[in-house]
């Protein structure tokens, strides 16, 4: 039987730790509770909304609705083969702690991604990604309940549409769909290329003296540096990065590198150029910075905290006036990674 709560603090279900509350709320454990709930008056009767991990979002006031909390666990082998292994994971499930268990049975692939805060479930909305690594990168296919006919549906990578931060859970599907479970192919020991583009995680292997990293080393590096750069949200609020890095082309770079030859880069594929959002920040004078018990982080620019008596509003507010100082600065417009409710 569902179990609905009233009035219900999201404290501890959003990372920022912001004390808003729910008209209702309940936990979802199976497909077929998310199911029988979509028959319900609640369900009907109400707006919603659905969390995971909470680490990607800013609630800005109490919500008025249902908040459905994505509770669904367990890890099964769909697949095997001499080289690699498809594995599915129910949307409910640690982000992190799911990884370290593919690195308990060296599967590789998910290595650069350790420490991500959040759900299995809502890893694929936005392509989470870290250290030259993408989710679509081992990304499977994934199953998720269509909210308007209970059915459950089967995206493959190609359906999900993939891109920067972006997936169509984010935009053309935004709002239809609870993804249930989420399958990746990864590759066995000794089938697995590692990824070390970034040269902070060369670094961090050369200061060990490891000169051939195994995908174990590569996650306890990846998680040393997080873990230096970024503020643990237990300790202080905050949703990891908030905004995504910009992406700019060959001829507003070339301008803006004339003026800030220091200015950070990454070239694209597609011609286009990746600037650094923390730089940018940083250089228009907000690291560190604090207001209204709300702040940027004294060591990484790209984190926008909560000191304990912020709001969500406050939050709103700096990030505004962050986009504004940014674009006046350099000409260039900077775009969340969470999303606002």
């Amino acid at each position: 039987m569902l179990k609905f709560l009233k009035a219900q603090s999201l404290k501890a279900y959003n990372t920022f730790g912001f004390n808003i509350k729910a008209d209702l709320f309940i936990k979802i454990n199976t497909t077929e509770e998310f199911q029988e709930l979509l028959k319900c008056k609640e369900w009907r009767d109400n707006k919603h909304l659905i969390l995971g991990g909470g680490s990607n979002v800013l609630i800005v006031e109490d919500f008025h609705g249902l908040v459905i909390l994505n509770c669904i666990t367990g890890i099964e082998i769909l697949e095997e083969e001499d080289q690699s292994v498809v594995v599915k994971c129910g949307g409910g499930e640690n982000w992190h702690e799911f990884v370290l268990y593919t690195l308990k049975k060296n599967w590789g692939g998910l290595e650069n991604l350790s420490l991500i805060p959040g759900t299995v479930g809502a890893a694929p909305m936005q392509n989470i990604g870290a250290y030259g690594v993408e989710i679509k990168d081992a990304f499977h296919s994934l199953e998720a309940v269509n909210l308007q006919t209970a059915e459950i549906e089967v995206f493959t990578a190609a359906d999900c549409d993939f891109g920067y931060r972006e997936s169509v859970f984010k935009h053309k599907y935004r709002g239809q769909y609870f993804i249930s479970s989420v399958s990746f192919k990864l590759d066995r020991y000794g089938f697995h290329r590692l990824q070390m583009s970034y040269g902070i995680i060369q670094d961090v292997l050369k200061e060990k003296g490891i000169k051939s990293p195994s995908i174990q080393d590569v996650s306890e590096s990846v998680i040393e540096i997080r873990q230096s750069k970024l503020p643990d949200p237990a300790k202080i609020g905050n949703s990891g990065s908030f905004f995504k890095n910009p992406v700019i082309n060959f001829q507003q770079f070339n301008k803006l590198i004339e003026e800030f030859p220091e200015l950070p880069s990454y070239g694209l594929d597609n011609g286009q150029i990746k600037l650094a959002a923390g730089w940018l920040i940083e250089k228009a004078g907000w690291k560190g910075y604090s207001e209204n018990g709300v702040g940027v982080h004294q060591k990484q620019a790209l984190v926008l905290v909560n000191y304990g008596n912020g709001t969500g509003k406050d939050i709103m507010n700096l990030a505004k006036k962050i986009q504004d100082s940014v674009q006046n600065k350099f000409g260039v417009e900077l775009s969340p990674e969470v999303n606002f409710v």
